[in-house]
């Protein structure tokens, strides 16, 4: 069993007897390091062929996330760790580098928790991941991730309802991408990330989703891959995960300078904003 999988399975154990939204939880102050080492061609290979990167040049950009990630489940699964990571929803991530990586780079990583934030579906917890090279920094990610659960609050019978948050405008359409029924599997064999609901239809449904989804990195990766071939290195991006892709399905990658989109229909599954260099 890998590491991942040991993390998941523990997770299904612990998160019955852990509560999101107690009064005055903490997040533990332990930190996952990763030492330097070789980046293993084989997956980086295998990632870089099913996110739709090159397979030769510079490190995607998405890929150190990738890296600490089990390092990060082995926190949000420990006993100390406040919320059930059963559940968890991605709600956004965004990521810089300050400078170019290289698949032969010997990358320290370290993963923590930075912070609980009150949400209006529950607690939010923000992940921490920070690559180094000799001891500076060169690469950071951080992301949320939503722990849902009642908030206690309630709207006073007075107050007017809440105005509906406005759609952002569509982009124009770029690309469609017709994504596969075995997409989760294929994805989850090269970034050992096997959460049940990518895989299967059956496995997705003991969660409560209709149909197996895809990960919400591949996503980010796919739009970065896309949008890799404009000019200048690809600095930092930010993404916000809207609605599940499900699979199989067809999606139309959107974009317009510096925004992209991932859409389906009028169904919104992904917003994002980069940056480049220069």
């Amino acid at each position: 069993m890998t590491g991942l999988s040991l993390s998941l399975a523990r997770g299904a154990v612990t998160s019955p007897f852990k509560r999101a939204g107690r009064p005055g939880a903490a997040l533990p102050a332990d930190r996952e390091m990763i030492p330097p080492g070789r980046i293993a061609p084989g997956p980086l290979a295998a990632y870089s062929r099913v996110c739709g990167f090159a397979e030769s040049g510079p490190l995607p950009l998405t890929y150190p996330h990738v890296m600490g990630f089990p390092a990060a489940m082995r926190l949000m699964t420990a006993r100390g760790f406040p919320l059930p990571v059963l559940g968890l929803v991605h709600t956004w991530i965004e990521i810089t580098a300050h400078r170019a990586l290289h698949p032969t780079d010997e990358l320290e990583l370290t993963v923590y928790a930075d912070g609980l934030t009150p949400h209006r579906r529950g607690t939010e917890v923000t992940m921490v991941t920070e690559a180094r090279l000799a001891g500076a920094l060169v690469w950071e990610s951080r992301s949320g991730y939503l722990s849902r659960h009642a908030t206690g609050t309630t709207t006073p019978p007075s107050a007017p309802p809440a105005s509906p948050t406005a759609s952002p405008p569509e982009l124009p359409a770029a690309a469609e991408w017709r994504l596969p029924a075995d997409l989760g599997r294929r994805y989850g064999a090269a970034s050992g990330d096997r959460n049940p609901i990518h895989l299967h239809p059956v496995t997705a449904r003991l969660f409560g989703f209709p149909r197996h989804i895809a990960h919400g990195m591949w996503t980010v990766a796919r739009c970065l891959a896309e949008a890799g071939t404009g000019p200048g290195r690809i600095r930092s991006v930010r993404a916000d995960f809207k609605a599940p892709v499900p699979l199989p399905s067809t999606v139309t990658y959107a974009a317009e300078g510096a925004a992209f989109q991932v859409r389906d229909g009028s169904r919104l599954h992904l917003t994002g904003s980069l940056t480049r260099e220069g």
